[in-house]
Parts: structure tokens; sequence; C-alpha cells
């Protein structure tokens, strides 16, 4: 598992709610799905990547309010060393989900 999974998988285990790596195929009423849109390098030292932007979408599903889990969500991206760049509401109407997208940005260092 890459660096960046692997801390989302771990920022949001606390939130007591399913998380999945690009899809959900349980049944709760309630989930959270990710995926990396973007990887690219950021800085250069002598010609060698120094860093590494992790552009990334994490997704809240719900048939109810998702308000607090959002925030919380947000608080623990944060604690982990993301920042959040933006978000948006959706409602999916041929499933009946509301759908929160929100996106994040990580800098990984390549230094040893």
């Amino acid at each position: 598992m890459d660096l960046i999974n692997k801390l989302i998988l771990e920022a949001l285990k606390p939130l007591g709610v399913p998380v999945g790596f690009q899809k959900y195929s349980g049944q709760e009423q309630i989930y959270i799905t990710f995926h990396e849109y973007l990887q690219t390098g950021e800085e250069f030292e002598e010609d060698d990547e120094a860093f590494t932007g992790h552009y990334v979408q994490v997704d809240v599903w719900s048939r109810s309010d998702y308000t607090a889990l959002v925030a919380n969500l947000k608080m623990a991206l944060k604690a982990a060393g993301f920042n959040r760049l933006d978000e948006a509401d959706f409602y999916e109407p041929d499933t009946g989900l509301y759908h929160k997208g929100i996106k994040f940005y990580y800098l990984e260092s390549k230094e040893v």
C-alpha cells in the first residue's frame, strides 16, 4: 500500500465509518471513498525530485446529514498533514445519496 493511501486510511479509521480506496461495496448508509487524482514533482534538487505533491479527493456519501462527519474528516486529515483545497456538495438522484467531494493536498519529502 502506498504512503498516501496508508496515511488516509489511518487518519480516517477513528471516525468509525467505512473507508474505501476508489469504491465501497458494503451496505452501510454512510461511507467514505478516496482517490489520488494527481501526483506531481513539486521541487527538484540537482535534477532529482525532492518533493512530491499528492492531490487527493475524499468523498463522503450519505442518505442523511453528514455535516459533523465532514468536519471531523477535515480535522483528521489536517492532523495527518493534508491541506484542504476545496469542496463541493452534490446530490446523486440515481442512488438517492448526498455526496460531499473534498480535495486535499499533501507534500511528501523525498529526503532520506
